[in-house]
């Protein structure tokens, strides 16, 4: 069944988009959108699983619990975070819409 990343985006989005593209029991696939949304302050994504994130279109900040440097990404950046490895999403451009592709393995 063919499909596109880019359609079926949701006109209002109050959260990020999240759907699920494809899983198994090792494997999940997701795609998100996000529309100028960040992590809420104080608080950090610690996943059991390794996660692989490719940024489609858009621009983001990722900031790691263990550094004080921001790593930005623009369109076709990819990012391996380890499992347990404590991070948050800092910034994305509120303008238009940051698509990303995340791999949980």
């Amino acid at each position: 069944m063919k499909k596109n990343l880019y359609s079926g985006i949701p006109d209002h989005l109050p959260d990020e988009f999240v759907e699920i593209l494809a899983s198994s029991d090792t494997v999940r696939i997701e795609r998100i959108v996000s529309r100028g949304h960040s992590t809420p302050p104080g608080e950090w994504y610690d996943q059991d699983e390794n996660e692989y994130v490719l940024l489609l279109s858009g621009k983001a900040k990722l900031l790691f619990e263990n550094s004080a440097k921001q790593v930005e990404l623009s369109p076709g950046d990819f990012w391996i975070i380890p499992a347990h490895t404590r991070h948050r999403v800092e910034w994305t451009i509120p303008e238009s819409d940051t698509v990303w592709l995340a791999v949980f393995y």
